[in-house]
């Protein structure tokens, strides 16, 4: 069965100061759709490169990354926005929200850019919305929402193009626990009832109940991989720890 992600030998260095800096080392990894995988491990480690370069923002230094079959690596900046519009959905830590547009017209927008007639786009903008939870919060703008508020606006922005790949970066870091794992159950909705691929960066201990199998880093390669109920307490303790010391 072809994987919905297939990552082979991935390398990505950073060509800083004298010796540059390695980010990835020789990454392998599989994602299939109806699989929701997390992605954890130190700060620094790699973990939002190997991210960024499965959603097409960054580029490798050599490797191959397969997206439904089709190789990304070694396309052109003008290839890539296609092919990101075609396959992925990215929620960014940073939510990437436009300002001067409202929370709905930031779903809108991803709508109108995959043809979606107007009347429909401004529909399903609201009823993502309501998914997850800002029914309320249709014409507000970013500057008026809070961190929170933001992310989900930007979850729903990612599901507006019901995209085969999702990819989150930190999607629970801003919200509340219950609000985290109603995010999180959409999540894993997409992944196991609509046969998605779900792949998320966390440091979030709250959530990794959530996951199908997690996948650890350490110095830009693959330290293991296991099944969520197989993982270690030890493991366990090691990512509640670092969740901790990253809110101190």
């Amino acid at each position: 069965m072809q994987s919905a992600i297939a990552v082979r030998q991935l390398t990505k260095k950073y060509d800083e100061g004298a010796t540059g800096t390695l980010a990835l080392r020789s990454v392998d990894l599989d994602v299939q759709a109806g699989e929701l995988l997390m992605l954890m491990g130190p700060s620094g480690s790699g973990k939002t490169t190997l991210l960024s370069i499965m959603g097409c923002i960054l580029t490798a230094t050599s490797g191959s990354v397969r997206l439904a079959g089709r190789e990304v690596v070694g396309l052109s900046e003008k290839q890539l926005p296609a092919l990101r519009l075609e396959h992925i959905g990215f929620v960014f830590q940073g939510f990437n929200l436009f300002p001067t547009l409202t929370a709905q017209e930031n779903i809108e927008l991803m709508l109108d850019l995959k043809g979606v007639p107007a009347a429909k786009a401004k529909k399903r903008a609201q009823e993502l919305l309501e998914q997850v939870g800002l029914e309320g919060k249709y014409g507000s703008f970013p500057a008026d929402l809070s961190g929170g508020q933001k992310q989900r606006v930007a979850i729903a922005r990612a599901l507006a193009g019901d995209p085969g790949i999702i990819l989150a970066d930190e999607p629970t870091a801003a919200l509340d626990s219950h609000t985290g794992r109603n995010v999180m159950q959409m999540m894993s909705d997409l992944a196991h009832k609509r046969d998605r691929a779900v792949v998320i960066v966390t440091h979030d201990s709250r959530v990794l109940s959530f996951a199908d199998r997690i996948v650890r880093i350490e110095d830009g390669a693959i330290a293991d991989s296991a099944e969520s109920e197989t993982i270690p307490a030890e493991l366990l303790a090691q990512n509640l720890s670092q969740t901790v010391m990253s809110l101190a």
